[in-house]
Formats: structure tokens, C-alpha cells, sequence
């Protein structure tokens, strides 16, 4: 019996134009096409040793200490994929995670965390020779897809495209694809997350897709999205900054809206996190700046400005907004080059 061990480093990603709801009767499939800024600091470290043995066997340290309630997810996720790699129900799996960011805070955890998991499966599948090399990313994203749907984009930078679209050439439902045909301005794009809460959500993005089914917007914000691809793929390439802060602050916006007329309805947003957005409006209405915000699953911002501002843009959040942040908490990222492995 073999012993493989791997280890991988995956970025968390930050929606631009967001995936909130699932086609029924199919397996993490979107109901719109979704793209997103590849983050670089926020990230997940995981290291797996998979030891060969007929039975299923799974322990998890999270950043260093034994974490039982992750066995339920990821014993969900390996029967998931078994369609793609029988062999990953019969091992001993011991996984070794880190985050460089709060669990479940809105920062995409599930999506840094399923897709480190499963570039670490890829590499034992490789190993094993049953993958190669040139289908090694798509695949990664196929498996990180049925973890965390956004997961299947940490896979990629300095964007990821997930869902069909006609205008994205090769985008599937199944896997995500890289995309980088993109101004010089978005290439180092700055994203400081201000951490208005650190806490657990009071509603999963699981739980929150679900409810989307009898929403009676949705069939409306399906259509939006996939129209708002077309839009920002065209903003991407020529950097019109003013178009892009448009579009990006109304999907914020959308998502969360999208929640508030759930049933039973639900709100991530906090006092703060409003407070956040008037004041960034307010800042670009009276000195006319090129930044604006979006909004993950969750309470915190992704403030978002161009890496030429970012000395004036940071002095702002110290000044101003970093008194919103639990414990005047925030991190700085920026647009980064997607997953690398560490062994």
C-alpha cells in the first residue's frame, strides 16, 4: 500500500460578477456564468497525506488543531468525485489546512479551501497516472466545482470565468477557465477586504443558494448576469473605469437583494458594512476617485482600486473606514497569479 503526500496553496477570489443560485436536479451547476479578480494574499495552505487502505478514513487539523466538523464536507466532496477518481473512497486521508484569513467570514474560504483540497487529489491522481499533465487545471476546477462552486475560479489568475457564455470561448458549466484579456489596470488591481465581521455567517452560501429556486426575481437576475458578462468582458479590455464601478457596485448590490427577497428572507449586510458603502460613495462624490466596493456572501467589503491609487486609497481606509472594522480589522490583497503548489 502507497503513501502520497502533496501540499498546495490556493488563493481565495473575489466575484465581479456573482453566482448565487443552481439549476435544479444537477450537481454544482450555475444558473448564470460568474467571473471574478483572483486574490494573492488571501489564500489556504493544505497539505494532504493519502495513505492507501480499503476503507475511508479522514482526519483534518485546521491551523493546527483537530477540526471533526470538517469531516462531514469533505467525506461529501470524495463521494462527489469518486465518479471522476474511484480510488479516492478507499484511503487514510490526513489534512493539514491554514488560513491566511477568518473561516467563514465572506472571504470565499470554501472557495481557497475546495480548491487547495482538490489540487492535491489531482497531484496523487497524477502519481497514480491516472490524469496528464494538460488536463491537470481543468480538471482541478471540474473537482473543486463540486466542492464550492467559486471554488472551480481559484484555480486560475488573474481571473477566473466559470459557466457557459457564448461571448467566453471554451467557458463550460463543468470547470472554470482562465481569463486575461484584460486592460494593464486590472492586471494588479488592488482589493482590501475590510473585515467588518469576523463571525461566522448567521446563513451558508449552501443554505442561500437553495433558497433562490422560489425566488420570484430570479429568472430576471439570470438573464442580468449573463448580460452583465457581455458588458464587463467589454470593460475589461478597454479599462473603462467609470463603466466598471457601474456594473460591480450594481452586483454587489443584486446579490444581497437577491437574499432580502429570499423566503424566508435574510440579511448578511451589518450597520457598518452600509456605513462602509455611503462613505466610499461619498468619498468618490467629492473628489471624483476611481474606487468603489463589492460585497461577497457576507458582511465584509472588497474595497477595490487601481494599483496607482493605492497609497492615497490606503490612507482613506485608515482614515475613514478602518473604524467600521471589528477591531479596526482589514487585509490587503490584490490580483494575483492563482493556485501554486508548495510540495
Amino acid at each position: 500500500m502507497s503513501t502520497y503526500t502533496t501540499a498546495w496553496k490556493s488563493p481565495s477570489n473575489i466575484a465581479l460578477v456573482k453566482y448565487w443560485g443552481k439549476k435544479p436536479n444537477a450537481t454544482q451547476i450555475p444558473s448564470n456564468a460568474s467571473i471574478s479578480f483572483t486574490l494573492n494574499n488571501c489564500a489556504t495552505s493544505t497539505q494532504l497525506t493519502y495513505e492507501e487502505q480499503e476503507s475511508l478514513e479522514i482526519s483534518v487539523l485546521l491551523e493546527g488543531e483537530n477540526e471533526p466538523s470538517f469531516v462531514p464536507k469533505i467525506e461529501q466532496f470524495l463521494k462527489r468525485i469518486s465518479g471522476v477518481f474511484p480510488f479516492v473512497l478507499r484511503g487514510k486521508y490526513t489534512i493539514d489546512t491554514s488560513n491566511s484569513f477568518p473561516h467563514s467570514s465572506g472571504i470565499a474560504s470554501s472557495a481557497s479551501g475546495m480548491s487547495a483540497l482538490a489540487l492535491c487529489i489531482c497531484d496523487i491522481a497524477m502519481e497514480k497516472g491516472l490524469l496528464t499533465e494538460d488536463k491537470f487545471k481543468e480538471t482541478a476546477s471540474e473537482l473543486a466545482r463540486l466542492g464550492s462552486g467559486s471554488a472551480s475560479r481559484s484555480i486560475y489568475g488573474p481571473m477566473g470565468e466559470w459557466g457557459e457564455h457564448p461571448d467566453f470561448a471554451g467557458s463550460s458549466d463543468n470547470f472554470a477557465i482562465p481569463y486575461s484579456d484584460v486592460a494593464d489596470v486590472f492586471k494588479d488591481y488592488c482589493d482590501t477586504i475590510l473585515l467588518v465581521h469576523k463571525g461566522q455567517k448567521t446563513v451558508s452560501s449552501t443554505v442561500g443558494h437553495g433558497l433562490i429556486d422560489d425566488n420570484p426575481y430570479a429568472p430576471a437576475r439570470f438573464t442580468q448576469a449573463q448580460d452583465n458578462m457581455t458588458k464587463l468582458k467589454a470593460i475589461l479590455k478597454s479599462g473603462d473605469l467609470d463603466a466598471f464601478i457601474t456594473l460591480v457596485e450594481s452586483e454587489a448590490l443584486t446579490l444581497h437583494s437577491l437574499m432580502m427577497s429570499s423566503n424566508p428572507y435574510f440579511i448578511l449586510m451589518k450597520p457598518e458594512t452600509l456605513q462602509v458603502l455611503e462613505a466610499i460613495w461619498a468619498k468618490r462624490e467629492k473628489d471624483g476617485v476611481k474606487w468603489c466596493f463589492t460585497l461577497d456572501a457576507g458582511a465584509n467589503v472588497h474595497f477595490l482600486y487601481p494599483q496607482a491609487d493605492k497609497a492615497a486609497a490606503q490612507a482613506f481606509i485608515e482614515e475613514e473606514l478602518a473604524q467600521y472594522c471589528e477591531n479596526g480589522a482589514y487585509i490587503h490583497d490584490e490580483v494575483g497569479a492563482g493556485a501554486e503548489k508548495v510540495i
